[in-house]
């Protein structure tokens, strides 16, 4: 996997839709602040949605693709609420545990939201393709990606207005990587049949 080109296309993607993706990410900041979290699900699937058609059609951004996946609004809050208790119970025993737990739901369902909303995947086979496609040989890319979206994440979350950047960017570099991923199952398909 070319991370290097990866990085580029996000960073590129981000430039070119700088103004609607930082209005995109201020209203999303905006309604997962005022309900408390409990948009954050089905608004991030709506943003994940919105950034893949603008790297894979050049459609810009818009604010209402926020709500464009209200679909998915329980199973992925019921997700969220698991995930949380995982993670929470993880952290309870002790600290490394929790960051293991966490490193595994982030490895397992990094394509979980791409999946749910461009192939219209449920909740349950959608994680089951994000664990496929996230096993898949070389493992080692799968690691690399992984850590290099957490860094982009972790990074623009430190400083509040720093996440207005970070967070298109980083969701850029997964769609990217969930496109070339695409193309390697349809080839691996190919190949099979």
């Amino acid at each position: 996997m070319d991370f290097k080109e990866h990085l580029k296309t996000a960073w590129e993607n981000t430039l070119q839709y700088i103004v609607p993706v930082i209005l995109l990410t201020l209203v999303q900041m905006v309604l997962i602040t005022i309900s408390f979290g409990i948009l954050a699900p089905v608004t991030t699937a709506g943003y994940v949605q919105s950034i893949l058609l603008a790297l894979r059609e050049g459609r810009e951004p818009k604010i209402g693709d926020l709500f464009s996946e209200m679909r998915l609004f329980f199973p992925l809050l019921a997700f969220g609420i698991l995930s949380f208790l995982a993670a929470f119970l993880g952290f309870l025993l002790l600290i490394l545990p929790g960051i293991l737990v966490v490193a595994f739901l982030v490895f397992a369902t990094i394509y979980m939201m791409p999946l749910m909303t461009d192939r219209n995947m449920g909740l349950l086979e959608a994680i089951k393709e994000s664990w496929n496609m996230a096993v898949r040989k070389p493992l080692g890319d799968q690691i690399i990606f992984m850590v290099l979206y957490l860094v982009i994440i972790s990074v623009g979350s430190s400083i509040a207005v720093a996440l207005l950047l970070a967070q298109p960017l980083a969701t850029f570099f997964l769609v990217s990587v969930y496109e070339e991923r695409l193309r390697e199952n349809q080839l691996h398909i190919e190949e099979g049949a």
